[in-house]
């Protein structure tokens, strides 16, 4: 028998598909319900929402989504929530999915995970495990999640499942509550725990329409900052930048279309009620497999929703710094009710990046973070400071100074949802 790295046979998997439209990758949301009351969250509801739980699909359904799966193609599954391990009857799900062969991949807080959980998940491998740690101590941590002992379960779970040797990778959300906590978690992930951590600085609305979680979201300025604490990632940037200048603005093909990323191309969602979505963050159109199949869904609406025209030119359309930006339209949904429409701290981030590192950005239209626009002023003057900063990470709050801080992944990946239909290169 021959054998092959992961990456060699996913990279090869990719190559075949190149220029298909398959759904390799599929989210499945099995529940918004979740035991913790996290400010930034875009989609958690009680863990007693009995309304809620009537309206998951059953563990029937779920059953006869991973046969229409199976067919369609699917290879790659994430388990997302909510909260998984919020439904009882979640492990019988993820077997049904561990025996038609899927990789599977599953996003947790770690706190309902159990001895007899880990144990479970032992005897039945998944592909990774990715738990959110939201502080490095126990009072930042609850002071965002506002459940008492939430702190020293995630804990628990997390030395559970390193204790059975579990495929395990911990990331974070920086908001205005744990950002001085960042680099002491990327430690503790490190050095106690010896995992891989990345983070993700963005904050999305509710679901429900409600703000209330840009709150605790960063400022530009500050996410910037603790994005080039580490002078390496100013090299990798600066590469990124250069390679995007040369190669141009977006062809006038490409800014006819509202959708560029893999969602409806390689990939969907499909969350507790059946509804399936372009990607996690996508609610807007859909359809729903209960009244039909996952094949009806993907060939009919989903695409028919990736071929959407765009309603005409934006500040983005023409723009070369979508790859250093993360724009998208799931983004333009939740934060303004209109896929087309920039968001604004997305677009200042970006503009941010490129005044810290030097550049100016080419003209993409009437832009208020480019010269001559009201905006460009303050963004160079933050430039400045966090160029200042960039020499004493110390500025920023951080706890330790001890080593250079890698971030393994910032833009190009949904941190809280796991769209996984961005397709950009992390860095």
């Amino acid at each position: 028998m021959n054998n092959a790295s992961y990456g060699n046979f996913s990279e090869a998997l990719h190559r075949r598909q190149s220029g298909r439209r398959v759904p390799a990758q599929v989210s499945i949301e099995v529940t918004r319900r979740c035991p913790l009351k996290c400010l930034h969250c875009y989609n958690n509801l009680p863990m007693g929402d009995q309304t809620a739980r009537s309206q998951e699909l059953t563990f029937e359904e779920h059953c006869k989504l991973l046969d229409e799966l199976v067919a369609a193609g699917c290879l790659w599954l994430l388990y997302t929530g909510g909260e998984i391990f919020a439904r009882p009857d979640f492990l019988d799900i993820y077997t049904e999915a561990k025996k038609r062969g899927f990789l599977i991949t599953l996003f947790t807080n770690g706190t309902l995970i159990t001895p007899k959980i880990a144990d479970y998940l032992a005897e039945w491998r998944p592909f990774s495990i990715e738990i959110t740690l939201y502080g490095a101590t126990r009072e930042t941590y609850e002071a965002l999640t506002k459940i008492p002992g939430s702190y020293d379960r995630c804990i628990r779970g997390i030395r559970l499942l390193l204790e059975r040797n579990l495929p395990l990778k911990l990331k974070t959300v920086p908001t205005t509550i744990n950002k001085h906590e960042v680099y002491e978690m990327k430690r503790m992930a490190e050095e106690d725990f010896g995992v891989q951590f990345k983070f993700d600085p963005l904050v999305n609305p509710r679901i429900d329409c409600s703000q209330s979680p840009l709150a605790v979201r960063l400022s530009a300025e500050e996410a910037v900052e603790l994005d080039f604490l580490d002078r390496r990632r100013e090299k990798e940037y600066r590469e990124l930048v250069e390679k995007l200048l040369a190669g141009g603005p977006p062809s006038a093909e490409q800014a006819k279309k509202v959708y560029g990323c893999g969602g409806g191309k390689s990939s969907c969602a499909i969350d507790p009620v059946g509804q399936m979505s372009i990607c996690v963050l996508s609610h807007q159109e859909g359809y729903g497999i209960r009244s039909g199949s996952f094949r009806e869904g993907w060939e009919g609406p989903l695409d028919a929703i990736r071929q959407k025209p765009s309603k005409g030119p934006t500040i983005c359309s023409r723009c070369q710094l979508r790859p250093v930006c993360g724009m998208c339209p799931a983004n333009g949904e939740l934060e303004n009710g209109d896929p087309e429409k920039p968001v604004e701290f997305l677009c200042q981030v970006a503009h941010l990046r490129m005044y810290v590192l030097g550049y100016d950005v080419p003209e993409h239209g009437d832009c208020a973070n480019c010269k001559p626009g009201e905006a460009r002023d303050a963004l160079l003057a933050s430039a400045a400071r966090i160029r200042e900063s960039m020499a004493d990470p110390r500025r920023f709050g951080i706890m330790s100074t001890a080593d250079p801080f890698k971030i393994l992944q910032t833009q190009g990946s949904c941190g809280a949802g796991g769209c996984a239909s961005c397709g950009t290169a992390a860095l």
